[in-house]
């Protein structure tokens, strides 16, 4: 696997952020949906904890970064579809086909 080069490095930092509170506004939208449903209080709470402590653990909430994760990181977030290959149009080739590489595995 290739090193992610500096430029695609300083991009992925700068956009995380917005990715992942785009992908949070998502789930808050799906929690309050969820809320105002018929179900009995005790089954959407337990539900909704449930639920949240999942959440929780996927890069779309909560990631730490390190540039040797990187690609990985991106095909994860593309699998929880929390973006897609088009938010990738400005960084470089070689991490296009990085992450497509891992997606195929």
């Amino acid at each position: 696997m290739i090193e992610p080069s500096k430029r695609d490095w300083k991009l992925y930092r700068e956009k995380i952020g917005d990715w992942q509170e785009h992908y949070m506004e998502k789930l808050v939208k799906e929690y309050a949906d969820y809320l105002c449903s018929d179900l009995p209080a005790s089954t959407k709470f337990w539900e909704m904890e449930k639920r949240i402590r999942r959440d929780r653990k996927t890069p779309g909430v909560c990631i730490e970064l390190r540039k040797s994760d990187m690609f990985w990181d991106i095909a994860g977030l593309i699998n929880d579809r929390v973006i897609s290959m088009d938010d990738l149009e400005e960084f470089s080739d070689g991490l296009k086909e990085a992450v497509a590489l891992i997606l195929k595995r």
